[in-house]
């Protein structure tokens, strides 16, 4: 089990985080652009929304839907500065390096490709490694 995965089982022992799941306006967003195009929209809102050191409107940033990204922010505590530093170890108050959000927007893509049943290259049934 990887980095990612073992964040994911201890996220989802978690009441609130793991009440989070896709709805079908998310998913059909997701079929619609596929994969590589919400990875990039994921890159593209951690480098805008969270990665500045005091973020605009942080702890209230990101929507609770509306977008993939979104609910899977929310799902992995990666939403707010807050919740990157109780559940990530990552400090307020300081710019997010590309390496932390890179690392972010796995954990993402790993989230959205549990709940979409992606498989990634190179792994076994469900996408867990194999």
């Amino acid at each position: 089990m990887g980095q990612n995965d073992d964040i994911l089982v201890r996220l989802g022992r978690s009441r609130f985080r793991s009440r989070f799941h896709l709805g079908p306006r998310e998913r059909a967003y997701a079929d619609a652009k596929g994969r590589e195009t919400i990875a990039r929209h994921a890159d593209e809102l951690i480098a805008a929304r969270l990665a500045p050191a005091q973020p605009r409107n942080d702890g209230r940033q990101t929507p609770m839907r509306g977008h993939p990204v979104f609910v899977a922010q929310h799902a992995t505590a990666c939403c707010c500065r807050s919740c990157l530093a109780k559940w990530h170890g990552i400090p307020a108050g300081r710019a997010l390096s590309a390496a932390e959000q890179a690392r972010i927007t796995a954990l993402l893509m790993r989230w959205i490709d549990r709940e979409m049943g992606y498989r990634p290259l190179g792994r076994g049934p469900a996408g867990l490694a194999g």
